[in-house]
């Protein structure tokens, strides 16, 4: 059990970040054993496709056999949303001894494999060459598997804090913590978290403590080291929405959105088109197409340009949209 003990001052510091690399590196996890994290099923099959032909086998190999991961490849977050870019600055940085550390408390048994085996070398060039591998690896992880989702990871985090920051207003740290998740208990100023592999007791006076809401993390985790300023990564709320398929589309939203006659309209002004055209194709007059482009045009769901006498009108990248969904 790992325990944080926190002042009044830390408790008005408590404060959320979000991190873009927690959760490259925390989804390692379910690619190595997909078997535990079934809620994310959806989001691995989609992935292994992009990772086809992509050699991942020394990410893999940092998911420790009982799921550790080096505890430097997830840095405290330096402001509330830093970009991966940056995090992994941080992560270049870090000094071979500590990387040495980290990885071979992952593997508390021994037993490295191959990929991780120049941390056993006292060479720090040697180590300093695996720790920059690893971050080029991630990066490259990141743009495959991580960021064409990020936008909807990040909705599903951010309304994670926006409840917890509810919790703590109405109740205080005792309701914001009480639901957050099983291992957690807040009692007399002390934060306890259960089924840790470390045991230590961390007190926190004038450091605060910052929350990262995490869609991968399957328990709450803070730094394995004791002299780190606290922080604690937990699982949020809503992740079982989060790789659900969007729900069938209606045909008939659209219509019953805008009305029959302008969804028609939109729907054939994928090119431009003049009026009289428009008109035609539709089998009504132009007065009565002119009324409904203006309308449309008003509302930035068509564009329109002079092309001589004639003015051209095409949908534009709002009403692709529209009609899209």
């Amino acid at each position: 059990m790992i325990s944080i003990e926190l002042g009044v001052e830390d408790l008005a510091d408590t404060r959320f970040a979000l991190s873009p690399l927690h959760e490259t590196v925390l989804s390692l996890r379910v690619l190595r054993e997909p078997g535990l994290y079934a809620l994310h099923l959806p989001w691995r099959r989609s992935m292994l496709d992009r990772l086809d032909g992509v050699d991942t086998e020394l990410l893999l190999a940092l998911v420790g056999p009982e799921r550790a991961l080096p505890d430097y490849l997830t840095p405290r977050p330096a402001g509330f949303a830093p970009t991966v870019e940056e995090e992994l600055a941080t992560v270049g940085r870090t000094p071979a001894a500590v990387v040495r550390r980290d990885v071979l408390a992952a593997y508390p048994r021994g037993r490295l494999p191959a990929v991780l085996r120049a941390v056993t070398r006292s060479d720090d060039d040697a180590v300093d060459t695996l720790r920059d591998a690893i971050c080029a690896r991630l990066r490259h992880y990141w743009e495959l598997a991580i960021a064409p989702v990020w936008p909807q990871m990040r909705l599903v985090m951010e309304a994670d804090m926006t409840y917890r920051a509810r919790q703590l207003a109405v109740g205080g740290a005792r309701l914001l913590f009480a639901d957050m998740h099983p291992n957690l208990r807040w009692r007399d100023g002390v934060l306890h978290i259960d089924k840790m592999i470390g045991r230590h007791h961390v007190v926190a006076p004038g450091r605060g403590l910052l929350l990262v809401p995490s869609v991968f993390a399957h328990k709450p985790a803070p730094p394995v080291g004791r002299d780190e300023a606290p922080l604690l990564s937990y699982p949020c709320r809503g992740v079982a929405t989060l790789w659900a398929s969007p729900p069938a589309a209606d045909p008939t939203a659209l219509a019953a959105l805008i009305g029959p006659p302008r969804a028609r309209l939109l729907g054939l002004l994928d090119e431009p088109l003049p009026t009289v055209e428009i008109a035609r194709r539709l089998a009504v007059t132009p007065s009565a197409v002119s009324q409904h482009l203006r309308v449309l045009h008003a509302t930035g769901l068509l564009t329109r340009v002079r092309d001589g006498r004639h003015v051209l009108y095409r949908r534009s990248s709002l009403g692709d949209r529209l009609v899209d969904l």
